[in-house]
């Protein structure tokens, strides 16, 4: 079993992959790897937790045997990163208005930031941080 956090996204949303390529060049202990929602590895955790497996509207982390959705798996992941610590301050913002904003944008990420049509690949380099 994996002991690393593990952060679930959509891999055709540009958004996502973009949100994920942030993390990469962020984390320079490599804390955390990734799958996407579409992977076998994230469809397999998705029916694991009895989360929609056809819905990929949701940023999701997987730490300590745990899920973590929208902005709290946003939140969760920042608080980890070297200089970053600083955001634990929107846990104050009640958590049903951090997933009202995020779901605003989930909602419109395509028509925003727009989509591929196939997910994206990380390059050899990375390949060791990405599951499935």
């Amino acid at each position: 079993m994996n002991d690393k956090p593990v952060i679930l996204f959509d891999g055709i949303c540009n958004l996502c992959t973009g949100s994920v390529q942030f993390i990469l060049k962020r984390d320079r202990e490599k804390k955390f790897l990734f799958a996407s929602l579409q992977s076998n590895y994230g469809q397999n955790l998705l029916k694991q937790f009895d989360l929609p497996t056809n819905t990929f509207n949701s940023f999701i982390l997987n730490q300590d045997e745990k899920i973590f959705t929208r902005s709290a798996a946003a939140l969760k992941m920042f608080q980890q990163l070297k200089g970053w610590k600083w955001v634990k301050i929107f846990w104050i913002v009640p958590e049903f208005i951090r997933d009202a904003v995020y779901n605003v944008v989930a909602r419109n990420r395509y028509k925003w930031f727009g989509k591929k049509e196939e997910c994206w690949l990380p390059t050899p380099e990375l390949k060791e941080r990405f599951l499935d």
